[in-house]
């Protein structure tokens, strides 16, 4: 089992913005500004190549996108925010579960690294 597929199974606590039968959105532990919370599938996909394979994943990034939208309306990010999926180690992935960063909050710059 993953860390993520814990999380969502409640056995790890955590800190529930929006939740329905297809995602979780908690707030990062480390967060890198006011609004740093991780949207997860409820279904466990590796990372985004083996979600966009999967025969019902396009029904899972769609739940995804709306999670993405009820984050930003929770936390009132009108002005802007950012969203990021790190994918495979190169990318920066360190949880084998698909998911995906939404960091707001603050005024963001145009430099990502």
């Amino acid at each position: 089992m993953c860390l993520f597929c814990d999380i969502i199974e409640g056995k790890i606590p955590s800190n529930k913005v929006y939740e329905d039968d297809k995602v979780l959105c908690f707030r990062d532990i480390n967060p890198v500004a006011p609004t740093h919370v991780l949207v997860v599938p409820k279904k466990h996909y590796d990372d985004i190549l083996d979600i966009s394979k999967a025969e019902d994943g396009a029904e899972y990034l769609g739940a995804v996108a709306n999670g993405i939208s009820k984050v930003a309306e929770a936390d009132n990010l009108g002005n802007g925010f950012r969203v990021i999926n790190n994918c495979g180690e190169d990318g920066g992935q360190t949880v084998k579960h698909v998911h995906f960063h939404v960091i707001g909050g603050v005024k963001l710059t145009e430099k990502m690294i």
